[in-house]
């Protein structure tokens, strides 16, 4: 592994300045279907973006890094994912898919008949969620017909060639999943994802050019997927606003 690819801060990229001005840019651009207006998310029905931030602002009060207890921490991590599913399947309920747990790896299953698509992530995990939800932002209509969005996936342990095509497909999920992290106040770190690779990875790029197309999104977020908008937009309104009253 090239541990000074994977050493590239990201937390600098999204500073409570330029959270503001990207977040002021993204409701100004609003989309076709959705604005916000007052603290309210004007969808079909209305969000009370107040609720969600008065219950991020009390999930947040216990940190990973925190001198809280690991039982602690455990349970307000579960938590924390119990608010994202929560959210994002109530931001998203017009276009039949559901954010749900997995005991296992992630697997995206369209939607079939009256069932809606579902995206499963990892383990109960957070990250994970954050990771699945980013490639369904980027999917587009017809991938999100298809199992796993019509991605091939080799396990780790994947040849030179493998390991540069997958890399070539994650830039763009892992930079929304970036921005996602960073909106929720939270440490974000690209995965390469192949800890047994038997070659040299230290000609990689890839932590850059996630780091690249983060701030190509930043500086153009008109670039982003209309969904991405949809939930950066919600993210930054409701965590990234907790975090600065809270640190206020």
């Amino acid at each position: 592994m090239n541990l000074s690819n994977n050493k590239i801060d990201f937390s600098d990229l999204l500073p409570t300045v330029v959270a503001s001005s990207l977040l002021q840019q993204l409701t100004k651009s609003g989309s076709q279907t959705r604005s916000i207006s007052g603290g309210r998310l004007y969808f079909d029905t209305n969000i009370d973006l107040t609720e969600w931030r008065n219950q991020w602002q009390e999930l947040s009060t216990i940190q990973p890094n925190s001198t809280h207890s690991t039982e602690s921490i455990v349970d307000s991590e579960r938590l924390a994912t119990d608010w994202l599913i929560q959210l994002f399947n109530t931001l998203f309920s017009d276009q039949q898919v559901i954010l749900v747990r997995s005991d296992n790896e992630p697997e995206y299953f369209p939607a079939q008949g009256n069932k809606p698509a579902r995206i499963e992530f990892a383990h109960g995990f957070f990250a994970s969620a954050l990771h699945e939800m980013s490639h369904w932002c980027v999917a587009g209509v017809a991938r999100r017909q298809l199992s796993d969005f019509g991605y091939w996936y080799a396990p780790d342990g994947r040849s030179a060639a493998q390991q540069q095509a997958f890399e070539r497909v994650e830039i763009k999920p892992q930079a929304l999943e970036c921005l996602f992290t960073l909106a929720c106040g939270r440490h974000f770190q690209v995965s390469q994802d192949n800890l047994f690779a038997d070659f040299d990875t230290s000609s990689s790029t890839f932590a850059s050019d996630v780091y690249q197309q983060v701030e190509s999104y930043i500086s153009k977020p008109y670039t982003l997927p209309r969904d991405a908008k949809t939930l950066l937009t919600v993210l930054l309104n409701v965590c990234k606003t907790s975090s600065s009253e809270a640190n206020a």
